[in-house]
């Protein structure tokens, strides 16, 4: 079975010591259990899993832990299913070849840095169910095109987005009051973005290096602004000077 796993709904129950299996196509497979049903540690800095291609996450596992596939390089297609919550910490960060990703409506936290790096991600939607998007959730995503955010997400995490070099558009919902430190950092491909009404804050050099961005319309329910928000934002100085 050359670069897919299959982990089963309580394949993991009770083991508290961490189990191999050698897998042709790759080194060795790890599995970490810590409590039941949670899909945990295939991370190569333990487990060098650069030849994982495809995952399927079967059953009613609940969580995709903190650095779950951290590093899966060849990682280009995962299967997450309905019943996760969480998608851990750096989860799938400097997953390089992941192209797409699904993320289920029962997920309702994507943690910090959890698809940190993935450079060939060019799209991806957030679902409704997520009320939080820690820092660095999609930082140095080259590739990424498009987003949607939902009206869910109140608070956006510093670096959430920054160095999505490909980023062209994005629309911040009614419902995010704050925009995080570095938020947009480095898109240099951002041409316009909505900022609604609902925002009281925006973060330090938050839209800094957004070399394409054309014009911001700034609402008066912005009390804090943080330093070095536009800097670099050549054609918007321009476009403020005339």
């Amino acid at each position: 079975m050359h670069g897919r796993v299959v982990v089963g709904a309580r394949s993991l129950f009770n083991n508290e010591e961490m189990l191999s299996e050698a897998i042709p196509g790759a080194e060795v497979l790890a599995f970490l259990s810590i409590k039941p049903v949670v899909c945990s540690s295939f991370s190569t800095s333990g487990c060098q899993l650069q030849d994982l291609k495809m995952v399927e996450i079967q059953g009613d596992a609940i969580a995709i832990e903190d650095y779950a596939f951290q590093g899966c390089s060849s990682l280009a297609r995962v299967t997450i299913p309905n019943s996760v919550t969480r998608l851990g910490d750096c989860a799938f960060e400097g997953c390089s070849s992941l192209a797409s990703v699904t993320i289920p409506n029962s997920v309702t936290e994507i943690g910090l840095c959890a698809f940190s790096s993935c450079s060939s991600l060019s799209s991806v939607a957030i679902p409704d169910s997520v009320t939080g998007l820690g820092d660095c959730a999609f930082e140095g995503c080259s590739s990424l095109a498009s987003v949607t955010i939902p009206n869910s997400l109140t608070n956006m995490g510093d670096c959430a987005f920054r160095g999505c070099s490909s980023l062209a558009s994005v629309t911040i919902p009614d419902s995010v009051t704050e925009l995080g430190d570095y938020a947009f950092e480095g898109c240099r491909s951002l041409a316009s973005v909505t900022i609604p009404n609902s925002v009281t804050g925006i973060g330090a050099a938050a839209f800094s290096g957004c070399s394409s961005l054309a014009g911001v319309t700034m609402p008066d329910s912005v009390t804090y602004i943080g330093e070095r928000v536009f800097e670099g934002c050549i054609f918007l100085l321009e476009s403020e000077g005339t």
